[in-house]
Formats: C-alpha cells, structure tokens, sequence
C-alpha cells in the first residue's frame, strides 16, 4: 500500500514532449500489432479467425489510447483491457503486441494516476477480472476434445492441468510486475519531487541566512562607526569651541583645547584603522585574527574617557561602584559604548556643561548617565539613532536601555544581565 506521505502528493504533468512519444509509442504498437497479427495468421497456429472488423477493433483499443495513457490512465487502461479481451475472446490471431500494450497500460496507472485510491482499486480490478477470464477460459476449454487434441486431461496432474497452471503462474507474475514496476516508479518521482523540494528549501534558508548575516554585520560595522565618529567628532567640536572661546584671554587654555583636538583626532583614525583591518585584512589573515589589534575598550577604560571630556569642556564626574574588572569583556564593552554614547548625545544635543555617569555591578551591570541641563529633544532630525543603538547593543545581552527626562534632567540607563543566566 501507499505510504501516506504518498497519497496527498499529485505528480506534475506530462510535458509536451512525453505526450508526442506517448502518441509515437501508440502509433507504433498499433503497425506492430497489424504485422504480428498477419505473421500469426501466416504461421496456421488460430484455427479460427477473427473478421477484419474484429482486427480493426481489438488491435485498435489496445495500442491507439496509449497516446493518451499519462493524461487519463485509469480510463485507458480499461480500454487497453477490453481490446486484449476482444483480441483473446473472438480470434484475433494475435498474443504478443498486446501483452506490451495491456502492460504499459497497467504500468502507467501505477506510475501516472494522482489519485492513489482510484490507482490500487482499479489495478486490482483489472487483475482479477484478466485472471477470472483466463480460469473461466481454461475451464471451457478443458472440456472441449477438439482444443489441444492428444493432451490428457484425466487427472489432477495431467498435462492439460499443469498447461493450465503455467498459464495462470505466468500471467500473476505478468500483471504482478505490471502493477509493481508502476508503483515503483511512482514512489520514486514521489522520492525526487521530495528531495528537490527539500532542495529549494535549503538553498532559500542558505540565501536568507546569507543575507540576514550580511545585514546584521553591516548593522553591527554601522554602529562601531557610529560610536567612534560620534564619539571623537562631538569631542572635537566641544574642544574646538573651547578654543575659540578662549583663544584671545587664555592663549594656554586655547593651545590645550588644540592639543586635546589633535589627540582627539589622532584616536579617532586609530579606531578608524582598527575597523577597516577587520573588514579588510591584510596579507591574507583571517578577519580579526591580527596579533596588532587594539583590544576593545571596556569599564576599566571610562576613567580616561570621563578625563577627556572634562578636558573639553563637559565635566563628566564618574562613580564606579562593584568589581567592574569581573565583567565579562563582551559586556563591559557593551556598558562602555553606551556611555560613551550617551556622554555623546550630551554634547550633542544639550547645553549642559556637566554630566554624571554611575556604574554598579551586581546582580546585573547598571549604566546611568545624566544629563542635568534643559529639557532637550531627542527625536530632532538626525538624531535618535544613538539610542537605537544603545538599545541594539543591550539587546544583544538581553539588557534593556531607558531614555528620557525625569526630575532631575535627561537620564539614560541601562541594564545588562551578568551572565547568560541572569
């Protein structure tokens, strides 16, 4: 029986090029079954013949509807079986071409008809009812003296019976191998249909994999550009304005202003530097696996950058609280970004001169920034993007950053599991 990953499955359609070999194959047959039938009839092995009209019509129901036996199999396989009956019933001296053609015709309903119920039930029927004819034919004409004369039919194993026998086992292995070559083929197209479906789908997950990759790699290069040219950038103004306005009544002030400028500058290609070495390697190295990389920067490293904003102008007082060391460095990355970030956005988009940052480790690593200035917008345009960003990275962790005013000014915080777990 079918399997029933097999029975909702519907073959495709017959190409047009199946179709023209099936009419040339009926075609065919059909002059075969003509020049068989008259070198049958030249051999004096019929007694009786058929009239031509017989001929005509039993040949002509065997091999003619095979054009059409991928289309309607079924149907045609009941024609095919009323034509091998007319050809064996009524004389038609004819025992070889329309074997072949009552084959196909069985192989195809096997291998072609999509509805699998109709295929086994009516491939039954017609075995049995060709089986049927062929005991109910023998039966007859073991009882008529003048069919095979000489050959004893007295007996349980007399030769007429061991005749009958052998005709009976070769027509169950004839329809047997009909039946099955037909349900083996359909099982195998079913097997191929499968396995290129699996296929399709496999190279779609490859290419959407692919291009999710991609976007999550070039979302991940857009925000370590992002950090580090907001970042530099947004310090680079701060102390440019610095020096500007200190450059006529404290030239010494303005010439730190400058040389913080410099330094600032100096960093920012640096990081710039780093970037494009992992995205582009050199001599052939894997990306990232250059022994030169500068390590990225982490919770230990805030101390300095609080130091360089204050130097610009914008006093960052820093408050440390927990083993900041005992931060995983991917996390501590994470915390260090966000603040930077944050400090960034102070500059940026405030005009306060003053701003606090608060780190606690516990159970989870706690980033406050705050912004004590005027209210200020966030959702001006070009800005925004800064806390998308700070909210991608925490995700990343399964952290979570909230941003806006509350009593005391604008406020950032974000929360970052420990580990895994947490």
């Amino acid at each position: 029986m079918m399997r029933s990953t097999e029975l909702g499955w519907v073959r495709p359609r017959a190409t047009a090029a199946m179709l023209r070999a099936d009419a040339l194959l009926a075609l065919l047959l059909a002059v075969g079954s003509v020049t068989t039938s008259l070198l049958y009839q030249r051999t004096g092995m019929f007694d009786e013949i058929a009239p031509v009209w017989v001929w005509v019509l039993g040949l002509g129901l065997c091999a003619l509807p095979l054009a059409l036996r991928r289309r309607y199999p079924v149907p045609v396989a009941i024609v095919v079986g009323i034509g091998f009956f007319v050809c064996g019933q009524f004389g038609v001296p004819e025992a070889l071409m329309i074997n072949i053609c009552f084959f196909i015709a069985l192989y195809t309903v096997g291998a072609w008809e999509s509805n699998r119920t109709l295929a086994i039930w009516s491939l039954l029927l017609l075995a049995v009812s060709m089986c049927t004819w062929l005991v109910v034919s023998l039966i007859i004409s073991s009882s008529d003296p003048d069919w095979m004369p000489g050959v004893s039919r007295v007996g349980l194993f007399s030769a007429f019976a061991t005749f009958a026998a052998i005709q009976i086992i070769m027509n169950l292995f004839y329809f047997s191998g009909a039946i099955f070559f037909g349900l083996n083929s359909w099982r195998a197209a079913h097997t191929r249909s499968v396995l290129e479906a699996q296929g399709r789908e496999l190279e779609l997950e490859r290419r959407t994999s692919a291009a999710q990759a991609v976007a999550l790699d070039r979302l991940g290069i857009a925000r370590e550009l992002h950090d580090v040219v907001a970042h530099h950038v947004s310090l680079i103004g701060v102390q440019a304005g610095a020096a500007r306005a200190t450059l006529d009544r404290s030239p010494e002030r303005a010439r730190a202003a400058l040389s913080s400028i410099e330094q600032s500058s100096r960093e920012a290609v640096h990081e710039m530097h780093r970037l494009l070495h992992v995205l582009r390697p050199v001599g052939g190295e894997a990306p990232g696996s250059g022994a030169q990389l500068s390590p990225q920067p982490t919770l230990p490293d805030l101390p300095a950058t609080a130091a360089r904003w204050s130097q610009a102008g914008l006093e960052v007082s820093l408050q440390l609280t927990g083993p900041i060391d005992a931060v995983d460095p991917a996390r501590s990355t994470c915390a260090y970004r966000i603040a930077e970030e944050a400090l960034t956005n102070v500059s940026r988009h405030s005009s306060a001169t003053a701003a606090s940052v608060t780190v606690t480790v516990g159970d989870q690593v706690t980033v406050d920034v705050l912004d004590p200035g005027p209210a200020r917008v966030t959702t001006s345009p070009g800005s925004g993007r800064g806390l998308v960003g700070m909210r991608e990275r925490a995700a990343i962790f399964g952290g979570t950053v909230s941003a806006g005013q509350d009593g005391t000014g604008f406020r950032v915080t974000a929360r970052l599991p420990r580990s895994t777990d947490g």
